[in-house]
This record gives structure tokens, sequence and C-alpha cells, in this order.
């Protein structure tokens, strides 16, 4: 592929920066002709966007857009380091007017590895093709064929693409700082087509135990973190958890334990790291029942708890859509707000997150449709 270096500024607004990708080199797009949706699809998934390295892909973004007569901005997320580069959310609409009564956004950023980019018959693999760049490719054409359409003018709608959702949202924590409402807000991820009625909350807890380390062929004289542990999660596996008849079962999932050093060692240290899917009752409920279930075990520990919310609902009274209850998160709890909401997209999360994430092509096609009909839903 042939690079070449695009200049791009513009006026500097509220907390937004002048492009600070003209030092990067930039893909070539044809004139200002909108690519057809399965290229663009193609090409927001060649661009390697696991969390943290988003660059590459909001580089693009930003491109593509402006070349489509979009005002685009950029919105500074982290800083540069001496690991990974400056990350960016991509903010854009129509002529000079950033106040629009409506918003639609997905997120960037994948979870790892990177799986690149191959097409079987009407299948589309590769990591981000589900989650979430089949809805960023489908929520850019369906504003592009309403443009076409002469079904949009300036102050209807603008498009924010976000950093970091997969590991805390922080990129649309820090769009709350555009200091902009709407009236409505189109969130992107794989539904299956259908609108989502509501998902799950949710709670991170890190479980830390401190044993003594010692040999570990006179184990009356050291204490084992590991077991220490093991008795605690074990504890934690028969806590009675919330339930409700629309979320189901609240679930929790052990997704990482380590500790100790060597077999022949008595583990001094141990942690797990825990998320649950909160079904109903806020995360004070819910972590009460944690710490209860493990002081339980009749071990100390130290609990780390993070990234709490409860379950969340989403408007879905638009005619024509099958609904759908979800069990993942989204970044809707991060954007402040008194807006309606909407969840929305191509894809089924079952294949997000896997070594055979795919979408069919209907899918897609399916999607642009479906977002045109939301848009013009809201727009009423």
């Amino acid at each position: 592929m042939r690079l070449f270096i695009l200049p791009i500024s513009f006026t500097i607004v509220n907390c937004f920066a002048a492009n600070p990708f003209g030092a990067f080199q930039h893909p070539i797009i044809d004139g200002t002709t909108p690519l057809p949706l399965l290229d663009l699809h193609k090409a927001l998934i060649e661009y390697e966007s696991i969390t943290s390295h988003e660059q590459s892909v909001a580089v693009y973004l930003h491109s593509y857009l402006t070349r489509q007569g979009f005002t685009v901005e950029t919105q500074k997320v982290t800083p540069e380091t001496d690991k990974v580069g400056a990350r960016y959310n991509i903010f854009a609409y129509l002529g000079s007017e950033r106040k629009t009564r409506a918003l639609i956004s997905s997120h960037i950023d994948t979870v790892p590895p990177f799986w690149p980019y191959r097409r079987e018959g009407n299948e589309i693999w590769g990591r981000g093709s589900v989650d979430a760049k089949g809805s960023v490719a489908t929520q850019i054409k369906a504003v592009e064929e309403l443009l076409g359409e002469r079904k949009l003018k300036e102050g209807d709608i603008a498009l924010l693409f976000v950093t970091g959702e997969e590991t805390g949202g922080d990129g649309m924590h820090k769009a709350n700082d555009l200091g902009l409402k709407w009236e409505t807000v189109i969130f992107g991820e794989p539904t299956e087509l259908k609108l989502a009625s509501g998902h799950k909350g949710i709670l991170g807890l890190d479980i830390k135990a401190k044993g003594k380390a010692g040999h570990s062929g006179y184990p009356e004289l050291g204490r084992n973190a590991n077991v220490m542990l093991v008795k605690g999660l074990s504890a934690l596996l028969e806590a009675k958890l919330p339930y409700s008849e629309k979320y189901g079962n609240t679930t929790l999932n052990i997704g990482r334990i380590e500790g100790g050093v060597a077999a022949n060692v008595i583990a001094e240290d141990a942690i797990a790291n825990v998320a649950i899917r909160i079904a109903d009752g806020s995360p004070a409920v819910v972590e009460k029942i944690i710490l209860d279930a493990l002081k339980s075990s009749g071990e100390e520990f130290d609990v780390t708890v993070h990234n709490g919310y409860g379950p969340v609902y989403i408007d879905n009274d638009i005619e024509g859509f099958e609904t759908i209850v979800v069990n993942y998160g989204t970044d809707i709890p991060n954007l402040k707000g008194d807006h309606k909401r909407y969840l929305y997209g191509p894809g089924s999360i079952l294949m997000a997150h896997s070594d055979h994430e795919h979408l069919n092509i209907s899918d897609l096609q399916a999607a642009v449709e479906g977002y045109k009909i939301i848009i013009e839903h809201v727009l009423k």
C-alpha cells in the first residue's frame, strides 16, 4: 500500500486539540468518494487497535471522515508514554455546528490478540470484525447514505469513536469533557441486529492473599497464600448472588489467578481477578455479599473493588426491531446525561473476543439500514 503524509489542521475548540496526526503516515483515500461498505470495514480491521494501541485506526478515521466533508476533531485521551503513543477519540459532525440533536458512537479498540482480516465466502473474519468495527463501519455508511438522500442537515447528528471501551471506558469517560448534551445517543455493539433493552451491570474485584514463605518440606512453618485464596474463591462460588426476571442470574467469573514462585516454596502471595455481571441490585449490595462470603472462609484478604455499576436500562421503543437483553458491558453508563439511548449493531457477541470472530456480509448490509431507521426515528 502506498502511503503519504497528510497534513490536516482545524481550529482548536474546547478540550480538543488541533490535528496531532500530521507527522504520521496516512493511507491514501481516493478523493471524496465514500468507500463501499465492505472496503471500509476491511480497512478498519486491517489496523491493529488493541486497547492502548488505537492510534493507527484513529488516524485512518480522521483522514477518511475529513475527506468525506465532515468537520473532524480529535480529543486526547491519554498522553504519549515511552511504551505507547498518545491516544485520541475522533469526533465528527456536519459544517460548523458541534452541538447536535443526536450522537452515534462506537469504540475503535479491540481485545488481544490481533487476528488479520480474511474473507471466507459470505463471512468476514478478523479481530474487531464484530466487536466493534462492524458497528463503526455501518454507522458511518448509514450517515453517508442519509446525507446522500438529503435526509440530514447541519446540527442533526455527530459521530464519536472512542478508545478504551474494552478496559474501563477511558475514551467515553473523557468524552464527557466535550461539554455537549444530546437528545439521543445511539451506541454500536454486536446485538444480532436487534435493539437491546438492557444489559447487566458489572463489578470488578482483585482479591489478594498474603501468606508466609518457607520450604515446602516444612509447611507448618509457613502459610500458603494459594491455599488461602482457593478457600476464599470456593466460598465465592457458593455465594447466593442476586437474580432478576429480566437479566437472569448474577454471574461470577474468576478470570485470572496467580500465586507462588515455585513448587518447592510455600506461596507467600496470591491474587485472583474476578468479574461479576450484576443482574439485580446495586454494586454495593453485591460487594457486601462478596465480602461476607470471603470472611466466611476463615481467611483474610485484601480486596480492591473497581468499575462498578448496576443493570442498565436501554430504550427500545422503535417499531420493526426485535429486542434482546445482553450480558456484556458497554460504554452507555460511562457517558453522562439524560439522553435517550439505543444499543444496536451487526454480529453476535458470542463470536467476539474469540479466535473465530466473524460475521456475515448480510449482517453488515442490514445494519446500515437498521442504523438509518434509528437515526430517522430519533430525528423526527
